[in-house]
């Protein structure tokens, strides 16, 4: 087996939101794949990523002055976005990004949190989100904040709840707020992670279980497609 030729550096918030499938399909290009814990690791290194990914977490972007190396991870996605290497955030990591492209973030008007449907726009039937086909456009939602739309993005997706879903910034960088990467048999952890949240919102957690078995295999098989797509545009 050769030796990975590039590396993806992640951005990990907490240890179960991890890049799930989105690993997977890096392993399968000999992408080697390393992780940097937020508030643990000195974030300055994803400096040397060939993909830079940004995944999700509980807290605000906002909240800087209560997580300070929130302004690393900014430095971070600022210098991909200067070197134009391939770039993606999902969750937390798409509202960073568009709060690095001058956008604000801050609380929608209700939580999403859930098995729901997602829209796309007419330039995301034509993106890589077309892969969702593959789940009816059923997807994982878990957000409690929002974004408005960068100048110069393009709208993919979006739901009632959340009019920016996803967007795209050029052919390299991809923003999603709802999550295609988590693999169906480990979401427990999230629950478990969560369980203080989910609580809060009057979550039933046999009704999420039950979506999860019944939806989480072709959501799998959409997210496999969908980040094969844009690897093979962004890189």
């Amino acid at each position: 087996m050769s030796a990975p030729t590039q590396t993806a550096i992640a951005i990990r918030h907490v240890a179960f939101e991890d890049a799930g499938i989105l690993a997977d399909v890096l392993a399968e290009r000999d992408i080697a794949l390393r992780y940097l814990e937020a508030g643990v690791d000195d974030l300055s290194a994803a400096k040397d990523a060939d993909l830079l990914i940004v995944l999700g977490g509980p807290i605000g972007i906002y909240e800087v002055g209560r997580y300070p190396f929130l302004k690393q991870e900014f430095v971070a996605i600022e210098a991909a976005l200067k070197r134009k290497v391939p770039l993606i955030g999902i969750c937390l990591g798409a509202q960073a990004i568009a709060a690095v492209l001058g956008c604000r973030v801050y609380p929608g008007r209700e939580k999403e949190i859930g098995w729901g449907l997602i829209s796309l726009s007419v330039e995301g039937r034509a993106s890589p989100l077309s892969a969702l086909s593959e789940c009816s456009y059923r997807v994982l939602h878990w957000h409690g904040d929002t974004f408005d739309l960068p100048s110069g993005a393009t709208r993919l997706a979006e739901t009632a709840i959340t009019p920016n879903q996803a967007f795209a910034y050029g052919p390299k960088v991809l923003a999603l707020q709802f999550h295609v990467e988590p693999r169906a048999r480990e979401l427990e952890r999230w629950l478990i992670g969560h369980t203080m949240e989910l609580a809060a919102v009057g979550i039933d957690l046999a009704t999420l279980r039950a979506d999860t078995e019944r939806l989480g295999p072709g959501l799998e098989r959409a997210g496999v497609k969908l980040f094969s797509d844009w690897l093979d545009k962004a890189t």
